[in-house]
């Protein structure tokens, strides 16, 4: 299969593996495969399906390759994808304001935030992390994602991401053996019905109006597509479970902090808010814990 190729020259200290990370599932993504110099995506492209493969050479350059009917797209994103099209204007001036973010920005500056344009599959991954453990998430993703999946282009048993149409027609108790209950499974089908009206937005904000006009998507959920699908560096993610105390202990040295805490110690950089909490992520701070941890459970078993 003819391949489209592309060549990519990163900013200086440009940190790969750490870049494409956010793009798959940890453990085993069925779309896609990371290694320290490797990265391969399946994509459902507006062109069609696709496959990228990225590899970094000893130059420094990274080579772009992709297949299938989205090639086209996926070769002219591929500077996107890579978070190479990530704006950090003014983010240096703002991260001096804070010692704690000023270290980390400059010890993770290769790190940059990928964009990818598109939102279904991000659709599908934040649902399924609604409220539940990531092992249950991830868990319930790669079983959806094997049921659904379609072969991808191009080398490396790639799977395309689910489709929305087979999505939305199947009915809601079929996912229950998939580790996925009525609630979040309700939610899912509702944005398969409109995700090519999700897919059309423009930008950021339009994609969070769209998404949290469905019932069971909420702020949180939208702040994880846009994060990934736009590249939106200020969406933050209200509701989350660990970050409100990560940014309260990062930030100000205290063990447990609000959704409102946050988003007050996270203003003097607004912008790129979500980048000062994904840098205390890569610094691995983290609140101290006084409680159990939440159980993991299988729905399947019910």
């Amino acid at each position: 299969m003819k391949e489209v190729t592309r060549r990519l020259i990163p900013p200086e200290r440009y940190h790969f593996a750490r870049t494409l990370a956010p793009l798959l599932a940890p453990q085993f993504d069925p779309i896609g495969r990371l290694t320290a110099d490797t990265f391969s995506l399946a994509a459902r492209t507006p062109e069609g399906p696709g496959a990228i493969h990225l590899s970094r050479e000893k130059s420094g350059e990274i080579a772009a390759k992709a297949y299938g009917p989205g090639k086209q797209w996926l070769t002219e994103h591929a500077d996107a994808i890579t978070g190479l099209r990530d704006d950090l204007t003014g983010f240096p001036a703002l991260a001096k304001q804070h010692p704690v973010v000023h270290q980390l920005a400059r010890t993770f500056h290769g790190i940059r935030m990928p964009t990818t344009g598109m939102v279904f599959h991000r659709v599908l991954r934040a649902i399924l992390e609604q409220k539940v453990t990531g092992v249950e998430a991830f868990r319930a993703y790669r079983q959806i994602g094997r049921k659904f999946g379609e072969p991808a282009p191009g080398p490396g048993d790639l799977l395309l991401p689910p489709d929305p149409a087979a999505i939305a027609a199947t009915p809601y108790w079929a996912f229950h053996p998939l580790g996925v209950e009525q609630r979040r499974t309700q939610a899912l089908l509702r944005a398969a019905q409109v995700a090519a009206r999700l897919e059309e937005c423009a930008d950021s904000e339009t994609a969070t109006r769209r998404l949290t006009a469905l019932p069971g998507i909420g702020p949180w959920t939208a702040a994880e597509v846009v994060r990934i699908a736009y590249g939106d560096a200020d969406a933050v993610s209200v509701g989350d479970y660990h970050v409100p105390n990560t940014v309260a202990f990062g930030l100000a040295g205290e063990a447990r902090g609000t959704d409102e805490r946050m988003l007050e110690l996270l203003e003097p950089f607004r912008g790129h808010r979500a980048r000062v909490c994904d840098l205390l992520a890569h610094g691995g701070i983290r609140a101290p814990r006084f409680g159990p941890r939440m159980p993991i459970r299988s729905f399947a078993k019910f």
